[in-house]
C-alpha cells in the first residue's frame, strides 16, 4: 500500500519523502492557489516535482470535455511525474479516454460508488479516488465501498489502482488499508499524527527513566 500526502508545500513533500513516508503527492486546488506565487501554479507544480521523484497529482480546472483534455495535456507537459486528476462527470469521460490514448495518466475523482469506479476505469483512468471522508460524512461506510471496488477490480482483472481520500485519523487509515486500498491519501498533519498513539508519551517517559537508571548505574561502577 502507498501513501500520498495532500499538500502544496515543498517543505512538506521534502520531509515526507526523505522520511520514506510518502509515495506520492495530491495537490488540492485550494492549497495550490493559496501557495502559488502570483498565480504561477505551473511553476509550483514543477517545483514539487523537483523535490522528490514521486507522482504528483494535479487537478484540471475545467468541467467541459475539450477544456479538460486541454488542461490535462498542459499539466502532463510539466513533468512525467504528473498524474492528472479529473472529476468523473459525463463530460469528462471522452477526455479521460483521449488522454489515455495520448499516454497521460489520469486519476478519476468524485468517485462515491462501485459503478462509477468501474466506468472510470473502463474509460481509461489510471487510478480512481474514492472519497471515503465524504461518504462517512453522510453516514455511508466509505471503507466498505472501497473494499467493494477493490473486489470488483480484482474479480475482473481491471488494471486500475484504487485510492482512498482522505483518511482523517488512524482508525480510518487502518480501515482503508484493510479494505485493500492501493493508495491512502492523508494530509501532512494526519501523517505526522499516525506516528503517535495515546500511549506514546507514557512510553517515552518510561524509556527516559530506564535510560537514566542505566546511566546512573554505569556512573557508580
Amino acid at each position: 500500500m502507498k501513501i500520498f500526502v495532500a499538500t502544496a508545500s515543498t517543505q512538506d513533500v521534502e520531509w515526507a519523502a526523505e522520511a520514506g513516508l510518502a509515495d506520492g503527492v495530491v495537490v488540492p486546488i485550494p492549497l495550490l492557489r493559496q501557495a502559488a506565487a502570483e498565480n504561477d501554479e505551473r511553476s509550483l507544480l514543477a517545483d514539487l516535482c523537483e523535490v522528490a521523484p514521486i507522482p504528483i497529482c494535479a487537478s484540471v480546472g475545467s468541467v467541459n470535455s475539450s477544456d479538460i483534455y486541454r488542461d490535462g495535456r498542459d499539466l502532463a507537459k510539466i513533468s512525467d511525474q504528473i498524474l492528472v486528476q479529473i472529476p468523473l462527470l459525463e463530460e469528462a469521460v471522452p477526455a479521460i479516454r483521449r488522454l489515455r490514448a495520448d499516454g497521460v495518466r489520469t486519476v478519476a475523482t468524485l468517485i462515491y460508488g462501485t459503478a462509477q469506479a468501474v466506468l472510470a476505469a473502463k474509460a481509461g483512468a489510471f487510478m480512481v479516488q474514492v472519497d471515503v471522508e465524504q461518504l462517512d460524512g453522510i453516514g455511508e461506510d466509505g471503507a466498505a465501498i472501497l473494499q467493494d471496488v477493490r473486489a470488483v477490480f480484482a474479480a475482473h482483472a481491471i488494471g486500475c489502482d484504487v485510492a482512498a481520500s482522505m483518511a482523517r485519523n488512524s482508525t480510518q487509515f487502518a480501515r482503508c488499508a484493510r479494505a485493500g486500498a492501493d493508495v491512502v491519501v492523508v494530509t501532512t498533519e494526519v501523517l505526522r499524527s499516525l506516528l503517535l498513539h495515546p500511549l506514546t508519551d507514557r512510553g517515552v517517559d518510561q524509556l527516559l527513566r530506564d535510560l537514566s537508571v542505566h546511566a546512573h548505574a554505569r556512573a557508580t561502577v
